[in-house]
């Protein structure tokens, strides 16, 4: 089937009743949790998921993925209106869209954002239209070393990509590993690290370190930090950017969206380096550099479109390699595991509906995103204003609850609040979370492999670069953590995160 028969299959399944009503719940969702500040797609995913179990697969993931983009914008409106992101990737767009705020420009800033954002993820999604299926046709030869090679790369790449020291992401990404490997070996019955809880013996799930490793951990973090924020704008009028405002976008947006196209398939980097790179590259080109930083309209549309192209293309290595990019696309992968569906290859030829339904969702949920959230700023804006304190205890009761019903057992809600603390403490300790998630996810599949590898060569580890492809993907791993560890590109590397964050 070509490009255009797949794009009508998957809009059949798109425009169904149930997926457009899913599609409209979660960016609706995703924008409601997005906009309260502190809370990101990583802890709005994590929040939510329970509420996709019962779905079916397609109407889970395209709840998913309206939850992920409609978080990602509703973090750029409290960016725009508090100087307060709700998440990592919109902090940029605080220095430039604030600045519009307070100079009564809220609602071009705003526009902007949305119509960035929505340009950014139309390019997007035929981008993963048009490179899902090459590069799925590429993995169908993968082996199993090329598929323990290739993990293993994603996983150092993102170890070395995050803040702190290579070692310190490479500590978090084997302690994820080596909690994915809980519970019941599959080849000797074997049962590991369960310390004789037989709740443990069939693993941790993954909602209940999802939900305590971010939710759990978030909330605490963001009690300790409350205070009331001041809202410079309670009414937004015009909302229609002018048309100087418009010419000086478009450059910027389409800038943005090639960089942040970029950025979302690199396993590590994701939206916040992509939408800081936006940033930095449209002020060294701008023939006004001086005006970023008081109110530059280049400043939001550039983030904000590289920060959706990100969200949108850190899919292909997701659902065509079984790769997550980031910390968010590890959710996903996990939710993709939940519904018994092994992401990879092969998901395109077992499940045609599902991928090509989520791809053709993405046009409608950013479709959406702007019918929906223009004229909800003003409802928006009165959220802001709820003290954090107010929330929270609404938020735990919630997670518990989905939490419990995962598999009816207060183990599980036990462990949650226990990787609540774990990943408070790590936060404390500036210790980031996208290696242990990945490590998490991938370990068992990374051990799958290996075990598989060496079995099929009778214990050779040669095997492992006596294939090109494998052999490729070690190398590009070791280049990585030497280059991570030679002090001038790790100082380099520091400055970039630390100004990014």
């Amino acid at each position: 089937m070509d490009l255009f028969g797949n794009l009508s299959l998957g809009f059949g399944v798109a425009f169904s009743f149930d997926n457009l009503l899913f599609c409209f719940v979660g960016v609706t969702l995703g924008t409601f949790i997005g906009v309260l500040p502190g809370v990101g797609p990583l802890v709005t995913i994590a929040l939510l998921l329970p509420l996709t179990f019962s779905l079916p697969p397609e109407g889970a993931m395209i709840m998913l993925a309206g939850i992920y983009y409609g978080a990602a914008y509703g973090g750029s409106t409290t960016a725009i209106l508090v100087n307060l992101p709700g998440e990592s990737s919109s902090v940029v767009t605080c220095i430039d869209g604030y600045q519009m705020a307070r100079q009564g420009r809220a609602g071009s800033a705003l526009a902007i954002a949305a119509v960035g954002s929505f340009i950014a993820g139309c390019i997007g999604t035929i981008l993963i239209a048009l490179f899902g299926p090459p590069i799925t046709r590429l993995a169908l030869q993968f082996g199993a070393p090329e598929y323990f090679s290739l993990m293993l790369m994603a996983l150092i790449l993102t170890a070395s990509l995050v803040r702190g020291s290579v070692l310190q992401g490479i500590g978090m990404a084997l302690l994820g590993v080596m909690f994915g490997l809980i519970g019941m070996d599959v080849n000797s019955g074997a049962l590991r690290y369960t310390f004789n809880i037989t709740g443990l013996a069939d693993g941790v799930e993954f909602a209940v370190v999802a939900m305590g490793f971010f939710a759990f951990a978030e909330i605490i973090s963001n009690l300790e930090h409350d205070r009331q924020r001041e809202v410079f704008v309670n009414k937004v009028s015009s909302l229609m950017p002018t048309r100087e405002d418009m010419r000086r976008s478009i450059g910027a947006i389409l800038r943005g969206t090639g960089i942040g196209a970029f950025f979302g398939i690199l396993p590590g980097a994701g939206q916040t380096i992509s939408s800081f790179a936006a940033y930095m590259f449209e002020k060294k080109v701008s023939r006004r550099p001086e005006a970023f930083g008081q109110g530059a309209v280049e400043g939001v549309a550039a983030p904000e479109a590289a920060n959706n192209a990100a969200a949108q293309t850190a899919f292909i290595p997701t659902l065509t390699l079984g790769i997550p990019g980031s910390a968010t696309m590890a959710l996903m992968l996990g939710a993709l595991m939940i519904q018994g569906i092994a992401p990879g290859p092969q998901i395109m030829t077992d499940h045609p509906r599902l991928f090509w339904g989520l791809i053709a969702s993405m046009w409608i949920g950013n479709a959406l995103l702007v019918v929906l959230n223009l004229p909800l700023i003003g409802l928006w804006t009165r959220m802001l204003k709820i003290p954090y304190r107010w929330l929270y205890p609404g938020i735990l009761v919630l997670s518990c609850i989905g939490i419990f019903s995962i598999n009816n057992s207060t183990t599980d809600v036990l462990l949650a609040a226990l990787f609540g603390v774990l990943g408070y403490v790590f936060m404390k300790l500036s210790c980031e979370p996208a290696p242990f998630v990945l490590g998490f996810i991938l370990g068992p599949m990374l051990e799958e492999n290996f075990r598989r590898a060496m079995l099929l060569s009778r214990g050779d580890p040669g095997t492992f670069i006596s294939n090109p492809i494998s052999a490729g993907f070690l190398l590009v791993s070791a280049v990585v953590i030497v280059a991570m560890i030679t002090p001038s590109i790790r100082r380099k590397k520091d400055l970039a995160i630390d100004e990014s964050a």
